[in-house]
């Protein structure tokens, strides 16, 4: 693997490792719920300003069940010892190492199982599992990927020059968005993408690009199934008041038009329902009328070859151990209806392949009151990870270390200059003093790919284990000299 390699002491995980919070690992229904033992806390420091609290909150008297990780030492857990582990090392062992907080952290074994989830859950069909580049498009994930086998789904002609880049067979990838520009689908077309139909505008940009180019576009047409996917309204996007896909009712237009057009070639059909997901049946009901269209779609004689379901599958964010789908729940949901016509199916899974592989670590600044509320501020915000500010979406919160401090409820806060600048509210915690690890879970799907530079927040770096033990760079931080250098010679 490239990049600047570290190497952290390695602190092995506990023989026995029990964690706080579910790991969203794929293939494991039964959750055992383990003793709970002496979680956390260490001995707090005697210059610790208390906070007081402005509700009682009543301290456990013992910390809740563990629950145990499907695979022993795997991605984000707690130990025993009560502190946090990524794989087999210390969070807090790699904060003393990395340069500076704030970071990203991922557990490379982590994406891999979730990629591998996928390859299973597919077994006897044809497939092309298409990562979806938007929800992270750090350079090392994707080619880990790549090597996998993935494909990759693209919403831009950057993304695309990434994912060739990283790899990927351009054959192999999807074109989305229901605003592609015609540079992007020149691109696209020149390189054998499959790229999906959305309006009549998008239709004729698509054929002015063939004929530009001088080579034939695959194309699959967009159809919203409107089927409710139950999410927040943000994410949701196939419902027939989306801006994305065609009129349904103006199917034939959209058909007459590519039969016509020498240089189009209709592939397949593509839906795409929205994301954080958590019912199979979903799928199925769209899978169920998109099985309807293709069928009068190849009675006029187009020989349809890949159904695209899209992604969306949903994580346990919560961390209560809840069972939620796994891949092979949501395959087995649409595995008949696509065997019985022949297709290759098509899946685009973002989330659900990268966002529990990794945690976003911050370092407390310190504790105040306003005598409403108590806040941990902490020096990560809303520019490096807007999920919270943005969709008001929960993401689990925890210390690194074991405290026995006393436990509250506050808001954790960041230091821009925004009271949207959130990553999440009303958590109960033990009280931390300043230079103490906290980190936000689940970050590794649309976070970073998120992050911008308000108030001059800039990108931080990314890490991850690599092998289960061994700490790599996978992105530099972005630096003040970086971002001046857009500027030189103006």
């Amino acid at each position: 693997m490239q990049g600047t390699a570290s190497r952290v002491a390695a602190t092995a995980a506990p023989a026995h490792v029990r964690c706080g919070f579910k790991l969203a690992q794929w293939g494991t229904r039964a959750v055992k719920a383990m003793p709970a033992g002496t979680r956390r806390r260490g001995a707090a420091s005697r210059s610790l300003l208390r906070v007081q609290a402005v509700a009682t909150v009543e301290k456990p008297s013992m910390a809740p069940e563990f629950i145990k990780a499907p695979e022993e030492g795997v991605g984000i857990y707690q130990g025993t010892d009560g502190f946090l582990y990524c794989d087999a090392l210390k969070v807090d062992d790699i904060r003393a190492q990395v340069a500076a907080s704030i970071f990203y952290l991922y557990s490379w074994q982590q994406i891999r199982q979730n990629y591998l989830a996928y390859a299973s859950a597919l077994e006897g069909l044809d497939y092309i599992i298409g990562y979806a580049v938007k929800a992270n498009n750090n350079f090392k994930i994707m080619q880990l990927l790549q090597e996998l086998g993935s494909g990759a789904v693209l919403v831009s002609g950057n993304e695309l020059r990434l994912a060739m880049m990283a790899g990927f067979d351009p054959t192999r990838t999807i074109f989305n968005g229901n605003g592609k520009l015609p540079a992007e689908l020149e691109l696209a077309v020149e390189h054998g993408v499959l790229i999906n139909v959305d309006s009549e505008f998008d239709l004729a940009n698509i054929q002015a690009a063939a004929a530009k180019v001088g080579k034939i576009a695959r194309v699959l047409i967009r159809i919203n199934p409107d089927v409710d996917p139950q999410v927040h309204p943000y994410v949701s996007t196939g419902l027939a008041g989306s801006k994305f896909g065609i009129r349904n009712t103006h199917l034939q237009w959209f058909l007459d038009q590519i039969k016509a057009d020498p240089n189009l070639e209709l592939v397949g059909a593509h839906c795409h329902l929205g994301s954080t997901i958590t019912k199979v049946n979903i799928f199925r009901d769209a899978t169920l009328l998109m099985v309807d269209f293709i069928k009068q779609i190849r009675d006029q004689g187009f020989d349809l070859k890949f159904l695209n379901i899209g992604g969306g599958l949903g994580i346990d964010y919560a961390r209560k151990g809840d069972v939620l789908p796994t891949p092979k729940d949501l395959i087995d949901t649409v595995r008949d209806l696509v065997s019985s016509l022949g297709l290759t199916l098509i899946i685009e899974p973002g989330r659900s392949m990268v966002a529990n592989s990794c945690a976003f670590v911050s370092t407390v600044t310190g504790v105040k009151t306003n005598g409403n509320k108590n806040f941990v501020v902490v020096d990560g915000s809303m520019a490096e990870l807007i999920r919270p500010s943005l969709y008001d979406a929960y993401q689990h919160i925890e210390l690194t270390a074991p405290h026995d401090t006393e436990v509250q409820k506050f808001d954790v806060v960041g230091p821009v200059c925004e009271s949207a600048d959130f990553l999440g509210k009303d958590r109960l915690l033990h009280t931390p003093k300043a230079g103490d690890g906290l980190v936000v879970m689940d970050a590794g799907a649309y976070c970073m790919s998120m992050a911008s530079n308000y108030n001059m927040k800039l990108a931080p770096a990314e890490y991850w284990v690599e092998q289960g033990s061994q700490l790599r760079q996978i992105r530099r931080a972005v630096t003040l000299d970086d971002h001046m250098k857009v500027f030189e010679g103006l």
